[in-house]
């Protein structure tokens, strides 16, 4: 194939390390072209005050060969914003590869995008992708067709060297993996709801609690608008 235009479509309170760690792989694919964009360029404000400046804007990129749409706290306005959806559908419809990270499966759902797809998200955001009509998938990496998506945050490594493998093979796609060091050994093993210890999880589900109230609330709003949009 020729050489990829990679656009990650970025949101206010969006999570760094869910675009970060998978553009540090796709950035390393030999001829990719990487895009940052938003609906209005410029920069924006990721989750924890991180500033992302740079970014050109959705509308100015003709096409792409991979969408990759990252997650976090922000994704519960970005699904409520048709500016932002109607750009996902746009440039998801010239794309090889329609991906997301964590929490941004919420936004390709509120899309259109994952009707009749099985799709993973952050596990405490997995349910929710029901209301777009997908299938949650509990993989770190889940593939129908040409539709990717990634667990949480870290996953998007995982993902993004499973793209690089698809795009140019499994050695380039080692060499990356060697060049950027990626070889977690955490010190603990509470990285997912099955694993993590009975207290650990009740402590996170309780501090999830609030934020999970207002996230459905938007999922709803989000669904029915999708509804009107696209009638099953």
């Amino acid at each position: 194939m020729r050489e990829p235009v990679i656009v990650f479509p970025l949101f206010p309170g969006g999570l760094a390390l869910d675009f970060v760690g998978p553009h540090m792989v796709f950035s390393r694919i030999p001829g990719a072209r990487v895009v940052l964009a938003s609906t209005t360029g410029g920069e924006i404000r990721a989750e924890g005050g991180i500033i992302v400046g740079g970014l050109q804007r959705l509308s100015q990129i003709d096409s792409c060969d991979i969408i990759c749409v990252p997650g976090g706290a922000g994704v519960d306005d970005a699904i409520l914003d048709e500016i932002f959806l109607t750009e996902l559908r746009r440039l998801a419809a010239t794309a090889r590869f329609i991906t997301s990270v964590c929490t941004g499966s919420l936004a390709l759902g509120a899309a259109g995008l994952l009707r009749g797809k099985r799709a993973a998200c952050h596990w405490f955001a997995r349910e929710f992708l029901r209301a777009f009509g997908a299938t949650p998938d509990h993989n770190r990496v889940a593939r129908d067709g040409n539709v990717i998506t990634s667990g949480g945050v870290t996953a998007g490594i995982d993902f993004a060297l499973s793209i690089a493998a698809e795009l140019v093979g499994a050695d380039i796609a080692q060499e990356i993996q060697l060049q950027i060091e990626y070889a977690p050994a955490p010190p603990f093993n509470a990285g997912t709801p099955e694993n993590a210890p009975p207290h650990i999880l009740s402590n996170v589900s309780q501090r999830y609690a609030g934020p999970s109230e207002r996230r459905r609330a938007a999922v709803d709003i989000a669904a029915a608008r999708l509804t009107e949009l696209m009638p099953l």
